[in-house]
């Protein structure tokens, strides 16, 4: 019986020492090939760390986009994309508080100067094409174009211009109502820019947002609002908004991927552009996520609505890169 006991005794001991390695190897392989895949955390990619990204909202859909690819193929990076309009994240960039500053137009000399003062140097990269749009809703049944003159009427300081009456005598007698973006969008300075002849130059009596969404929903439903922002927001939301044409001297023409691409869509077609901080591009997270933009830019820039740049455009952005 004793003996019985003890070959019982070794038959277990063996199967569960066997059992303890076969738990062992199981974890070990676990560690291997799935460890940690959160924000900040290690990964298969070999690549981890935080990209902060601030700036226009025209560009935001883009990089955004590039942001929810790119976190497949590196899930132990977080990329933080804001919103706060062109100007709002230069504030922020030219202190060196951004990686990425996302601007629908180029930095200004005064910015420069300030960032120049700060110590942050950057890199400016060019990554798609707008066409800024001018908007009415579906339910404007009376504008189908406006010449470059008439909406510097509309829109300049001090304007008179308070009914669409105002604008056309065979249009409406009702009250014109304006949605544009805020001081802060490079959108704005753009705009005003080039249609009324100043940068910031506009009547005040308008609503803002810096979220272009805000002014989809305002513009669409109201038969008297007029609005402008980029080509992208129009192209999502084409059955709640109409395009209006422009007539910059040659005739009234509507944003489309051709008119902005070949250059006829005019004043309003323009480079959209990320600004990098040159010591950012110490970090590998940083240099990756540039790369898989511009890598993919073209594709997603089209996906979202705007018009990509050529495939040397985009090799030269990332030889400036690396």
């Amino acid at each position: 019986m004793a003996d019985a006991i003890r070959r019982a005794q070794d038959s277990i001991s063996g199967r569960m020492g066997r059992l303890a390695v076969f738990i062992v190897l199981i974890l070990a392989a676990g560690t291997a090939c799935g460890g940690s895949t959160g924000p900040g955390t290690s990964n298969g990619s070999g690549v981890s760390g935080e990209v902060e990204v601030d700036g226009s909202s025209t560009v935001f859909p883009i990089t955004e986009a590039v942001a929810e690819e790119f976190r497949k193929v590196h899930p132990g990076v977080r990329v933080n994309v804001g919103v706060s309009g062109t100007g709002g994240g230069f504030k922020r960039f030219i202190e060196g508080r951004l990686d990425i500053n996302d601007a629908s137009r180029p930095i200004k000399p005064s910015e420069a100067e300030t960032a120049a003062a700060n110590g942050v140097e950057y890199l400016e990269l060019p990554i798609a094409i707008d066409g800024l749009s001018v908007i009415v809703s579906p339910k404007n049944d009376f504008v189908e174009c406006l010449t470059v003159e008439q909406l510097k009427a509309i829109w300049e300081p001090g304007s008179s211009v308070r009914t669409w009456n105002d604008i056309d005598p065979a249009w409406p007698d009702s009250k014109l109502r304006l949605y544009g973006p805020g001081t802060d969008s490079g959108t704005f300075d753009y705009f005003t820019e080039k249609i009324v002849g100043e940068a910031q130059a506009s009547r005040p009596d308008y609503t803002a947002s810096e979220d272009d969404n805000v002014l989809v929903q305002g513009i669409s439903g109201d038969r008297n609002a007029l609005g402008y922002f980029g080509y992208a927001y129009y192209i999502e939301n084409t059955e709640r908004l109409k395009l209006v044409a422009v007539d910059g001297g040659d005739g009234c023409v509507a944003p489309s991927e051709s008119t902005i691409q070949d250059g006829t869509y005019q004043p309003l077609a323009r480079s959209l552009l990320i600004y990098v901080n040159k010591a950012s591009l110490t970090r590998p997270e940083v240099r990756a996520f540039l790369e898989f933009y511009m890598e993919n830019g073209a594709e997603l820039a089209t996906e979202v609505g705007y018009i990509g740049l050529s495939e040397q455009e985009y090799q030269d952005n990332i030889a400036l890169v690396r």
